[in-house]
Parts: structure tokens; sequence; C-alpha cells
């Protein structure tokens, strides 16, 4: 893992995330790079150009950041982009060949109930950018224990695998699998392969409705530090992504770090 990208909103929390993602990098010796991106909608019918001042800005918002935290000589750049959020992330992304998105739950203020705000539960359902979500004010600390869970083992895309294996072997992490038998469950589904077979130690199968269900019911009883689930357009996240928004109530795992893979198919 050689690049990280952290976007940074106007949260209260910004701080605490960015000393996460430096010690979070140091750990890979990845390079780190902090982002702010805005869009700007003039009146009609005027002339003047803000974008410099914004631009300018937002800059200065995000090196003071930076300056607030120990940087730990790990290499971090700040960059600002004018566009609209997802389309100019997977851009910059895919330029600056990012291998992960460190991302707050809530990237402004809103209500304390929410666990995954809009601007970050967009970013998670509509990019097939691997994501890693920090909880608010969590500090850094190793994975030794990581669940997986899939109501799928079936993969198909090259390197879907690879943030999980990269966190894994950084940590000598044991990996715990949680595999959910689900109404439309086909055996198949349950067939590991070799890359798989060698990356986990243990495995429950659970039969629930939901995969989300059942990680709500097994995730306290394997104390993970790390929950890693896959984005499926009916995942894990998708009863509560209609609105970009996943509330603490209904996802009560709030207190550990998710990875969040690309696809598997």
């Amino acid at each position: 893992m050689k690049t990280i990208l952290v976007p940074v909103g106007s949260s209260k929390n910004a701080q605490s995330h960015l000393q996460y993602a430096v010690d979070f990098a140091k750990a890979f010796g990845a390079k780190l790079y902090v982002v702010q991106i805005y869009n700007v909608y003039t009146k009609a019918g005027t002339m003047i150009s803000v974008d410099h001042i914004i631009e300018r800005e937002s800059k200065d918002f995000l090196d003071s950041h930076i300056a607030s935290i120990d940087t730990k000589d790990v290499e971090v750049y700040t960059r600002t982009f004018k566009g609209k959020l997802v389309d100019t992330l997977e851009k910059v992304c895919d330029a600056l060949d990012v291998d992960l998105i460190i991302l707050e739950p809530r990237t402004n203020s809103i209500k304390d109930e929410v666990y995954l705000g809009k601007t970050s539960g967009k970013i998670v359902k509509r990019t097939q950018i691997p994501a890693l979500i920090v909880p608010e004010g969590y500090v850094y600390r190793p994975i030794v224990k990581i669940l997986l869970a899939l109501k799928s083992a079936i993969v198909r895309k090259e390197d879907a695998l690879y943030p999980l294996s990269v966190v894994k072997n950084q940590y000598k992490a044991i990996v715990n699998m949680l595999l959910v038998k689900t109404a439309h469950h086909n055996e198949k589904d349950f067939e590991l392969n070799d890359e798989l077979k060698t990356m986990v130690t243990n495995t429950t199968i659970a039969e629930r409705p939901t995969t989300f269900q059942a990680v709500l019911e097994h995730y306290k009883s394997n104390y993970p530090d790390l929950l890693c689930v896959v984005r499926r357009k009916r995942g894990f996240f998708s009863k509560l992504w209609e609105d970009n928004v996943i509330l603490k109530k209904d996802f009560h795992s709030n207190k550990l770090p998710v990875l969040v893979l690309s696809g598997l198919k």
C-alpha cells in the first residue's frame, strides 16, 4: 500500500482523523494526500470569478490542519480540486494511483445520531475505491484481529482482496470469516479460493436474512480491531443507503474501523 488519500471536510474531528491517517500511513511506509474538493455555483448574469479565492482558502485550511498534527516523517501532500465530489474523487484517485481512501464517518456538522453522513456515504456507495471508515476520535493502534463478513466468497475481480491482504500481512493479523447464508444462498458462494484459504484462520457460518444482521449479532463475540465488508449493489449497508445516511442505532459497531472492499465479482 503506497498511496493513501484523505478527503477533509469541515468536521470538528478533522484533526484527530488526520492524525490517525498519518499513523496508519507510517505503518505502511505510504505517502498521504490530504485533499479538499469544492464546487462553485455562480449567480446567473455575474462575471465574478471566485475560484482562485476558494482554492487559496482551501489550501490554507488544509495546511493549517497538517501543521497541527505530528506528521512523523510521513510524506504528506495537500491538494484542492474543483468539481463534483464523486466524479472528481475518482479521477484524482486514478491520477494519483491511490490504494485506499481513509474516511471520517461524518465530514461536516450533522446530528449526533448519524454514524455515516451523506458525504462519506456517497463516497462509499458510489465509488469502487477501497475505503477505511475510522470512527470519530479513534486513536491508532495495530490491528490484531479482523472480522471479514461475506455472503459470497466468490472472487472474480483481480486484486479485490489486496487491501485486506496488505493489512493482514503488515500487522500479522488473524482474519476470522463470517459467511452469511441468506435466502438466495448458492452452495458455490461458500467455496473459498486459494487466496482466501491462506488468509482466513477461522470460519463461522450464520443463517440470517442479511449480512448486516449477521454482523450485528456476531461482531462482539469476535472482538475485532477491524471489520471488513464488501461493497455490493445490495450489500452490507444497502438497507440504509437510500439516502446515503447510516444511523448509529442501526449500526452498533461504530467503535471500530470498517474496511470496505470494492466488489469481488
